[in-house]
């Protein structure tokens, strides 16, 4: 299968809003307004794990979630950064990165699960994005 073939996920494209596509990735924002939560999928055919990656691919995929991450904490200004790969439920590779607050509503245990996700205001998600895109390295060549 060649890389044309990467589709993503049902799931991970109900829950999120196209942020901009990097190098390796497809970033995301998840439609929850309860914390700023982006989220990066490597646009590689039948990745599951981190492990699944070529040398090359991990190196794109570290470089890109430093840019996100310093990106997601300039902008909101968090207190913590929760990164993680999990996958238990949506088994396509991908990458959450979550700023935590310490007033957030699952302080300071995990976000999944905790409560209901709330919709952003309109205008706020876009907002967000834009703020997020303006942060990227890449961002005005990608």
């Amino acid at each position: 299968m060649s890389q044309a073939d990467w589709t993503l996920d049902s799931r991970l494209a109900g829950d999120t809003d196209p942020v901009i596509d990097l190098p390796l990735c497809r970033l995301l924002a998840m439609r929850d307004a309860n914390y700023p939560w982006l989220i990066l999928v490597p646009r590689r055919v039948g990745a599951v794990e981190i492990i699944d990656l070529d040398a090359e691919d991990k190196t794109g995929l570290m470089a890109e979630i430093t840019w996100v991450s310093e990106a997601l904490r300039e902008v909101t200004e968090c207190e913590k950064l929760n990164v993680a790969a999990l996958g238990n439920t949506v088994p396509q590779l991908h990458v959450h990165i979550i700023a935590r607050f310490r007033n957030d509503p699952a302080w300071p245990g995990p976000v999944w699960g905790k409560i209901p996700a709330k919709p952003y205001a309109d205008g706020a998600m876009q907002s967000f994005i834009g703020a997020i895109r303006a942060k990227l390295p890449l961002s005005n060549s990608a």
